[in-house]
């Protein structure tokens, strides 16, 4: 296989994952859980009280969070914890929001 075209495979995966957690990333609940988690590690009941949703609701959007890749969780006893799994992904998120603020300010 020549450079240029492991080059391509290399990009077109990065770029099919991108996909994945910007798809992620395309919810308000989400991204709400993303800035909570940015600020520490919380439990899914806590997560289920400050973000007022039922925890089918909060499941699902766990599990499109942490089959992205940016979210962990590990259980402790009974209750199960939820942490972001890299600190750039606090970083994209602040990104994103910078990005969003320059874009208003025009």
């Amino acid at each position: 296989m020549n450079e240029s075209r492991r080059e391509n495979t290399k990009n077109g995966y990065l770029y099919e994952r991108q996909a994945e957690v910007c798809k992620a990333f395309a919810n308000p609940t989400r991204i709400h859980i993303l800035d909570l988690l940015a600020k520490r590690e919380r439990s899914v009941s806590e997560l289920q009280s400050v973000l007022g949703v039922s925890k089918a609701n909060l499941s699902q959007h766990m599990g499109i969070l942490r089959s992205a890749g940016t979210v962990i969780t590990r259980r402790s006893g009974k209750q199960v914890f939820c942490a972001l799994a890299f600190p750039e992904v606090k970083q994209a998120c602040q990104c994103m929001r910078d990005v969003l603020r320059r874009i208003r300010s025009r």
